[in-house]
């Protein structure tokens, strides 16, 4: 009987981990685009000549920051 009990909260206990490090991945990764991935990729697209694309682009993001920023 303890054996089925430590087995249901041992399930129990590493399930929790595993959605504690998911949503720590999650919120790592966002971070990591926001800052890292989304300004290197304007700038490389400005450098190979695509400003026309990357203008609008910046545009919409800046929007978009400000949209998410007063809620």
């Amino acid at each position: 009987m303890l054996t089925i009990l430590f087995t249901i909260c041992m399930i129990w206990f590493i399930g929790k981990f595993f959605i504690f490090g998911l949503k720590a991945s999650w919120g790592i990764l966002k971070l990591l685009c926001t800052v890292v991935f989304f300004p290197v990729i304007l700038i490389g697209m400005v450098v190979g000549g695509l400003l026309y694309i990357a203008f609008p682009v910046l545009i919409i993001g800046g929007i978009i920051a400000l949209i998410v920023s007063k809620a």
